[in-house]
């Protein structure tokens, strides 16, 4: 009977570490993700650590792009659009580089003398073994 319970006490302490092990990290950004606009692209470059020991993560980044004419105002048109871009990065020592880029299409275009305008930027995080995580980036781009 004594026998019996050590073996189920191990047993246990056993599954408790393993557990503990198997969902070990605090997914987190590694400073603050950088946004860059470079005519009707923009791109997000950044680093995520604390991921334990997840093999991949899932990257995904969405804006709206508005045509801004030169009295830097929105016409209340049809040039106006979603922008997205996704992508899945390998974790090495519990960490991942990511850069995604999207690009604006418009329907008509958006040629000069308009330019684009990047809002409601937003990169969002996934794995397997963390709840997904969400950065915002006010203002525009």
């Amino acid at each position: 009977m004594r026998k019996t319970l050590k073996v189920l006490v191990a047993t246990s302490l056993i599954m408790v570490f393993t557990a503990t092990a198997a969902f070990a990290g605090s997914p987190h950004f590694v400073g603050t993700p950088v946004v860059t606009r470079d005519g009707n692209a923009l791109t997000v470059t950044g680093k995520v650590a604390g991921l334990g020991s997840e093999t991949q993560i899932h990257v995904e980044l969405s804006a709206t792009a508005e045509c801004i004419n030169p009295g830097q105002n929105h016409p209340k048109a049809a040039n106006k659009a979603d922008v997205a871009a996704g992508g899945d990065f390998p974790v090495q020592n519990g960490k991942a580089n990511f850069s995604l880029t999207g690009t604006a299409t418009f329907q008509p275009d958006c040629t000069p003398p308009m330019t684009v305008r990047f809002t409601d930027v937003v990169i969002t995080v996934s794995g397997d073994s963390f709840a997904t995580f969400s950065q915002s980036f006010p203002g525009t781009f």
